[in-house]
């Protein structure tokens, strides 16, 4: 079995099924209160929000990474009354408190023949319409940095309902076949790349592509440095993949790696040390439902996108899981 197959079969292991309905998001009176403010603010002149967030997570005054999208940067299209999903294009400088969805790919394109796990293959034009139906939604994609910066600053995001999109791994059809189709949108997402053990002659990224990604405006973070079980590694081990791959990665792309990305779902109360002791602000896992300010930030949910899913479909999947909330008390995901 090649390297790829493996983390194929690991990701696989930690699907779990998204489940029952809910309500739709926050009171309209609370948005007509933002818009209101907001053409106050429009009539006496006043400029944007504060300026572009922490990206290290401690104060908003936090360098930067490079990237076109950044929190404070896109101008908000005037909200209507009633249009929570636009007042989310105003800065308040009030803790935001929108719950969202994160979205969790690993290939885009066809499976080949034989793939132990099909599903988690997103042929490339199915990709495409999903993207689409999230836009036609109302939907707009937004980065981890992003996100945290609104919950916590009340940081301006890009008008529309904020989703986040995921790549696990680090597979070359990200680049190749998703950059694309979100660039067209506007959109940025976040690579969890892997250091090794996914090279460019089994698909994996290249440098210059990763780079690619990071002009683009996509945030990078990481699952490490080998997609390992982190649960089964010694101290020093454990280190090596969280601490150690989050040096490298800064050093080499010169970007912050807030966040990390549990391979496979695999974490415990040690690996969460492990990762909080390296810097990361948080880190994302396979258990579903939507991610809010309240949620622990070291064990944010997520929601598998498998192939074989329609736009339509997709819409369903994120609503019906929106009850889910954060993950259980317990440790592990797969």
């Amino acid at each position: 079995m090649d390297s790829e197959q493996l983390h194929t079969r690991r990701a696989a292991r930690a699907y779990e099924r998204q489940r029952r309905q809910t309500r739709r998001r926050a009171a309209a009176g609370a948005a007509l209160v933002i818009v209101a403010v907001l053409a106050v603010m429009a009539v006496a002149g006043a400029g944007g929000g504060p300026g572009s967030p922490a990206r290290h997570g401690h104060r908003s005054s936090a360098s930067r990474s490079p990237g076109a999208a950044r929190p404070g940067a896109p101008a908000p299209s005037r909200a209507r009354g009633g249009d929570t999903a636009a007042a989310l294009g105003t800065a308040s400088g009030r803790p935001g408190t929108t719950p969202v969805p994160i979205l969790m790919y690993h290939v885009i394109a066809a499976p080949p023949p034989g793939a132990p796990f099909p599903g988690l293959y997103v042929p490339a034009a199915e990709f495409a319409q999903q993207m689409q139906a999230l836009k036609s939604a109302g939907w707009t994609g937004v980065t981890l940095d992003q996100l945290r910066a609104y919950w916590q600053h009340g940081a301006r995001l890009p008008p529309g309902k904020p989703i986040v999109i995921t790549f696990d791994n680090g597979y070359r059809s990200q680049y190749i076949a998703a950059l694309p189709v979100l660039r067209r949108l506007g959109w940025v997402a976040d690579e969890n790349m892997q250091l090794s053990g996914l090279p460019p002659a089994q698909g994996g990224l290249t440098a210059d592509q990763i780079r690619g990604m990071v002009r683009a405006g996509w945030e990078l973070d990481t699952q490490g440095i080998s997609h390992a079980d982190l649960i089964t590694l010694t101290a020093a081990g454990l280190h090596d993949q969280v601490a150690t791959a989050r040096q490298i990665i800064r050093h080499r792309y010169g970007v912050p790696v807030n966040w990390f990305c549990y391979p496979s779902g695999h974490y415990n109360a040690t690996v969460v040390a492990a990762v909080r002791a390296a810097g990361y602000v948080g880190s994302t896992t396979v258990v579903p439902g939507w991610a809010g300010p309240n949620t622990e930030s070291y064990r944010l949910p997520r929601l598998r996108v498998l192939g074989g899913t329609t736009g339509s479909e997709l819409l369903t999947q994120i609503a019906t899981s929106r009850s889910a909330g954060a993950p259980p008390t317990a440790y592990g995901g797969a």
